[in-house]
């Protein structure tokens, strides 16, 4: 059998699924990932490839997560309060969660992943995550509006769930559990973004107001604006979680419980807390 040339090699779906057995991911397992799909190395079948080899990995009792947020790009024209004006109203399109486009800035795979048959997506437009697998319905529903990356959000689901976390060949600071850390952490000075957003219903666009912590920026002042990827390397200096190649990709492989109760002590020692 002639061997193929170097040059021609792939990245398979096989490959890939061993890669990520040997990080750690199980059968059962639910795991959110980011990914940086050019570094992964050259796929047979492009970004679906990946994801086939994460739902192989996983098994049908596992589930697959990213990160979709919307590309919505509006917030430049809403005013101080966070309204947006009513010449700009019917110029906006509305979030629909089986329609909008998960936001280009996290990668292709998010949007990949959203269009796969069988995934479902949360109804909060900029904490929404997208899930496929056997657990999707049950971290995507009932996603609160408010305060969307807390209490009853997909991420707050992934640490009740046992789950991981998995940055495929993505830089450390985009690891995105860690502003439930942020939601949870008892430190004072707390940045809060409210915003209007239209949601598509059946009766036509609805506009309402959500608030949340800033997540566009350091949660409070005095923060450097990559510090999860600081969080994560002393997470991992530490001696926990597990690093490895998937694919050409230099990924690492984390508990979601154990991330966040990191991330979240972290940011009380630095800043304290607002309990007595």
């Amino acid at each position: 059998m002639t061997s193929l040339p170097a040059s021609a090699a792939f990245v398979t779906r096989a490959s890939l699924a061993a890669d990520l057995a040997k990080i750690g991911l199980v059968p059962g397992d639910a795991v959110m990932v980011h990914a940086a799909v050019s570094k992964v190395g050259r796929l047979l079948d492009g970004p679906d490839t990946i994801i086939a080899a994460l739902s192989d990995a996983v098994g049908p009792e596992g589930t697959v997560l990213a990160y979709a947020d919307w590309e919505a790009r509006y917030e430049d024209v809403v005013d101080e309060d966070g309204r947006v004006p009513p010449e700009w109203r019917d110029h906006i399109p509305p979030f629909d969660p089986q329609r909008s486009r998960a936001i280009r800035d996290n990668g292709v795979l998010p949007e990949f992943l959203r269009t796969t048959p069988g995934a479902l997506r949360g109804g909060n437009p900029g904490a929404s995550l997208v899930a496929l697998g056997a657990k999707a319905d049950w971290f995507t529903a009932n996603h609160p509006l408010d305060y969307g990356y807390g209490a009853g959000s997909p991420l707050a689901k992934l640490v009740e769930a046992g789950g991981k976390v998995l940055m495929l060949g993505a830089p450390l600071d985009t690891l995105t559990l860690l502003h439930h850390a942020e939601h949870l952490a008892d430190i004072p000075g707390k940045r809060i973004r409210r915003i209007e957003v239209p949601f598509a219903t059946p009766a036509g666009t609805q506009w309402r107001m959500i608030e949340e912590f800033d997540t566009g920026d350091p949660i409070v002042a005095g923060l450097a604006e990559d510090y999860f990827a600081e969080i994560v390397t002393e997470f991992l200096a530490g001696g926990q979680g597990r690093q490895g190649l998937i694919g050409a990709a230099p990924s690492v492989l984390v508990d979601a419980a154990a991330i966040t109760a990191y991330g979240m002590n972290w940011l009380e020692a630095q800043f304290g807390s607002r309990s007595p």
